[in-house]
């Protein structure tokens, strides 16, 4: 059965959220775990589509994951410049990795960016998203060490990595 990648429904919302923060929990990657502020924007997935497009990957009736694909600089932009696009909150749920739905929901959003003629599309990992790192290069994303940044004040030891693709 195909992966479908559509627009996120607002009744999918709650279990997209969870699916996102959970993802981010048990991959270790939050700083604060379970008392970390970020898990609340990764569960707001409604504050997210309000100002972004929110994407869904879909085999049958099982929601796998989503992302938000920032298609301009707004609310919800970490990097993206003017004319760029931007991919944020990649995640898909443990159980249904491995079955190509990371990859098509980054797909999604560089077809987008595409269509909206964007000159490019930017997105922040952290440097122990290997997997990720890997599906990003295979799309064509280069890393941009003069955009990587430290989104905590008071951690100043973390550094998410940029990767940007020109389209």
């Amino acid at each position: 059965m195909d992966i479908l990648i559509r627009p996120a429904d607002p009744t999918e919302y709650e279990e997209l959220g969870e699916i996102t923060a959970q993802a981010y929990l048990q991959d270790g990657l939050l700083t604060f775990g379970e008392s970390d502020w970020y898990l609340g924007e990764l569960r707001d997935v409604a504050k997210r589509a309000s100002t972004s497009e929110v994407l869904v990957a879909t085999q049958g009736d099982e929601l796998l994951g989503g992302v938000t694909y920032v298609p301009s600089p707004g609310p919800m932009t970490d990097l993206a410049r003017t004319g760029e696009a931007e991919i944020r909150m990649l995640a898909v749920g443990r159980p249904a990795r491995g079955r190509g739905a990371g990859e098509a929901l980054v797909r999604a959003c560089i077809d987008r960016a595409r269509n909206a003629e964007r000159t490019g599309i930017v997105l922040s990992t952290q440097p122990s998203m290997h997997g990720a790192h890997r599906i990003y290069e295979r799309l064509g994303f280069r890393r941009a060490p003069e955009r990587d940044w430290h989104p905590i004040p008071e951690d100043p030891d973390f550094t998410l990595l940029t990767y940007e693709l020109t389209l």
